[in-house]
């Protein structure tokens, strides 16, 4: 599909969440969706070398309450309940990412998020609502990438790590559960050490578009105090518009199946599902290193095991400075 004279021209900044920028965004009881990916070109999909700073705000307002592929009426249900009505879940999430590219082939990634997240839940045996507030790094990963396996330097596979360095011990601080733990799924940290593997391919499709696939599987290899979380993988694919420098727009179908979490302190039954979401957005590129980027987020497909929260549409911006 290559000519021998064909330059990668892969101008900055997509969203990242295949990878999972923030701190694990798996199934869990409160299912956060984003599934977005900035690997095209934020993680380095493109056959450059050189630094890259990234600055992504993510916003999910998970506010509606669902059961397989249909929705729940909460006010229907009865108090008190034998199990957990959950109200909502307001995300933050800001993420600050550093790119390396010593030399076309390899690359690697260091993603660091922060957490700001507030919840209230209607705890199974309660009638009144319980409420949390959670401000705290999340959990780190860290991508490496090798993509010299031919001339054009388009297809590749990732290799690395999330690491456990969110706090797993946040607290309810009002309701009839002020000072209870929260569930692990809510925590900002999993607290496992994760494995995550990859692969990727991109190429233009004409002189005008261009499109990008990749899968990634993460399944933990260490955990702590009996919670396990489930294996994730996600498929995104992607297009995108090129006929002009300055605005890009882009189409991205992003897809997540989680399996279930276990060990004792997890909600096994309200966690994993699949989820498929139709992603448009736009690239701006305001300076020779300086580009801005926006997404909305809308599902398509929800699945979810139990009752699980899940947001109706979710919401990206971020800026992306290369040197």
């Amino acid at each position: 599909m290559f000519s021998s004279s064909f330059k990668p021209s892969f101008h900055p900044l997509m969203l990242t969440a295949a990878l999972a920028v923030t701190p694990g965004w798996a199934l869990a009881c409160s299912s956060c969706g984003c599934t977005l990916s900035s690997d095209w070109e934020s993680q380095g999909f493109a056959a450059k070398s050189g630094l890259r700073f990234d600055l992504r705000y993510d916003y999910l307002d998970q506010g509606q309450l669902r059961t397989g592929t249909g929705t729940v009426d909460k006010g229907s249900i009865s108090l008190p309940t034998d199990r957990e009505i959950e109200q909502w879940t307001h995300n933050n999430y800001v993420t600050a990412g550093i790119d390396y590219s010593p030399n076309p082939d390899w690359g690697v990634n260091l993603q660091v998020p922060f957490i700001d997240r507030a919840h209230q839940t209607i705890a199974a045996g309660d009638t009144d609502v319980s409420g949390s507030h959670t401000s705290n790094l999340g959990d780190i990963k860290l991508i490496g990438r090798y993509q010299g396996f031919s001339g054009e330097k388009n297809w590749g596979i990732q290799f690395g790590l999330k690491l456990p360095t969110g706090n797993i011990h946040e607290t309810f601080d009002s309701g009839p559960q002020a000072g209870q733990a929260l569930d692990r799924g809510l925590q900002p940290g999993t607290g496992s050490t994760d494995l995550i593997l990859g692969v990727y391919h991109f190429s233009p499709l004409n002189q005008n578009w261009d499109y990008f696939v990749q899968g990634t599987v993460q399944t933990p290899l260490a955990t702590r105090e009996d919670f396990r979380p489930g294996n994730a993988f996600n498929a995104n694919v992607g297009v995108r518009y090129m006929a002009n420098d300055t605005f890009i727009p882009q189409l991205q179908l992003n897809a997540k199946h989680g399996r279930p979490d276990s060990g004792a302190n997890a909600d096994t039954d309200n966690s994993g599902g699949t989820l498929v979401y139709f992603s448009p957005g736009l690239t701006v590129k305001l300076s020779k290193q300086l580009n801005a980027f926006g997404f909305v987020q809308v599902p398509l497909y929800q699945n979810v095991n139990g009752y699980q929260l899940a947001p109706r549409w979710t919401a990206s911006v971020g800026l992306r400075y290369v040197l």
